[in-house]
């Protein structure tokens, strides 16, 4: 299974120059846990829900006080829609990262998560035991 199989298109996004505010208000209208900041429609970076909690507890500023840009972390891991999802299931696993930018090329073009793989765990099991099937018959005895 490919990561096109299982990526959301629906990518929520903020620009790096918005406040907390306005990133919280994309999160909270969305119902996502995490919005991407983008710079001239690039992705940057990731913000989470965490972040923003904690950007507003360490800082004791409203959120319109607060820049985006101050709370969100850099983009450190992305995929491309052809990526196998177990690939990008142990990338996310080896980094510590829970949702992962879809890229292709320059575009980005959706968003894959850890509740997206674990949603679809049923299926990828079937595809593996398959895979492993064929193996079995056509490896030399």
């Amino acid at each position: 299974m490919q990561v096109r199989e299982l990526m959301s298109t629906a990518v929520v996004t903020v620009d790096v120059e918005s406040t907390l505010d306005e990133a919280v208000d994309r999160l909270l209208g969305a119902d996502v846990g995490s919005v991407i900041v983008v710079e001239e429609g690039g992705p940057l970076g990731i913000l989470t829900e965490s972040d923003a909690l904690r950007a507003a507890r360490d800082t004791g500023r409203p959120l319109a006080a607060i820049d985006v840009r101050d709370a969100a972390n850099r983009l450190a891991v992305t995929t491309t829609p052809s990526t196998a999802v177990g690939t990008v299931a142990r990338l996310m696993a080896d980094e510590g990262v829970k949702k992962v930018p879809v890229l292709d090329g320059v575009d980005m073009v959706g968003i894959v998560t850890l509740t997206d793989i674990v949603w679809e765990f049923p299926a990828i099991r079937e595809e593996a035991t398959a895979i492993e099937a064929v193996r079995e018959e056509w490896s030399p005895r």
